[in-house]
């Protein structure tokens, strides 16, 4: 859609009040792939192989079938909290409230690392190891009380929360403590504190759980201004993975029931797109290339950084749809293909073998 066609959802609006229909029953959207498709179409440093894609397709089938990958995978890490109770949407809650920004250009020896359970632990799971230890040792970390409490929670015990075997630090702990305290707020004021409350404002939708982290939290705010268009471009990489870690960890049951559960996108990040380049899903311009390649910081909310995440989402939705092509009985989605390709990369990463190297940004938004 250009900035001079009308707007659909307004039309839509228009449409139903002159007809006299009711709105009020109308399924949530939250138009995150709407804006990936807009994005994809006006791109000029990012491309998509549809060739590539439809390999790319039967190759993680046939991977995800070998690996038995399905909702339940996600619980069986040996982090990942295990009880099916308020204290694991407590703890997922702040676990994505925090999962952002964990890559670093020291090496393997040096960089931010987690010792728990006598393993150390780097990148995401350095974040999970940093929770579940600081519960261990008495920390109320997921307890949004805390967050509020400005004598408790300070920087100080941030710090702790999250020490390291290194001397490096985690990236921006100073906006991680904003995210909690701002999270915290907001619980108070909307949700008696409470993360459960929030996923029954919901109603049973994850679409509507994504537009109320989006509305409700400015640090789940993944939205942003692309060229010309008057709306901004919506990402939302953190409040998708939400719904969908809750999904998983309750296997769509319980707190993790949600009627439209495939309308959750992939979650733009910087590892995903890394494996759709390696495969040769998208490709990259020139100097969009040199620059990921020099690992030259790419400014977050740039032109060519919002061209990756958005492309990388409906990179991903076609090759969902390929594989629904080929096998219609497949309960494959968006979500499960995403945790396939971010493990596939980990791999890849700790046997030394990428080709490509991930792109640079930092910000609270991945």
């Amino acid at each position: 859609m250009s900035d001079d066609e009308a707007d659909p959802e307004l039309l839509a609006l228009l449409r139903q009040h002159l007809l006299g229909k009711p709105t009020l029953n109308a399924e949530p959207e939250t138009r995150v792939l709407e804006d990936a498709e807009y994005v994809c179409d006006n791109s000029i440093d990012v491309a998509l192989d549809m060739r590539s894609c439809k390999n790319a397709a039967a190759t993680i089938y046939a991977k995800m079938q070998e690996k038995e990958y399905s909702p339940s995978t996600w619980s069986q890490h040996e982090l990942h909290p295990k009880a099916k109770d308020e204290s694991t949407v407590a703890f997922i809650f702040t676990m994505d409230l925090l999962n952002f920004s964990f890559w670093s250009e020291k090496s393997d020896a040096e960089r931010f690392a987690i010792s728990y359970r006598d393993k150390r632990w780097t990148g995401y799971w350095s974040l999970v190891a940093a929770l579940q230890r600081a519960l261990d040792e008495g920390i109320p970390i997921t307890d949004s009380h805390f967050w509020q409490d400005e004598e408790e929670c300070t920087l100080d015990v941030l710090r702790q929360v999250f020490r390291s075997t290194t001397d490096e630090e985690i990236p921006l702990l100073e906006e991680r403590l904003a995210c909690l305290r701002e999270a915290g707020t907001v619980l108070y004021q909307k949700y008696e504190c409470s993360p459960v409350n929030l996923i029954k404002a919901a109603k049973g939708s994850a679409a509507r759980l994504v537009n109320l982290l989006a509305d409700d939290f400015r640090c789940f705010r993944d939205e942003h201004k692309f060229e010309t268009r008057r709306k901004p471009i919506r990402i939302l990489k953190r409040a998708q993975i939400l719904v969908a870690d809750v999904w998983a960890a309750f296997e769509g049951k319980g707190y993790g029931e949600f009627r439209d559960i495939d309308k959750i996108t992939m979650f733009a990040d910087y590892r995903v797109p890394q494996i759709l380049n390696t495969m040769g899903c998208i490709a990259y311009s020139p100097p969009l290339d040199f620059t990921i390649r020099d690992k030259k910081e790419i400014q977050s909310g740039s032109s060519r950084e919002i061209q990756m995440r958005a492309c990388s989402i409906w990179c991903v939705e076609l090759i969902s749809r390929e594989i629904k092509k080929a096998h219609p009985e497949a309960e494959v989605n968006a979500i499960l293909i995403d945790f396939f390709l971010y493990d596939t990369i980990k791999e890849i990463e700790a046997a030394g073998k990428e080709s490509v190297p991930h792109h640079r940004t930092r910000s609270i938004w991945y």
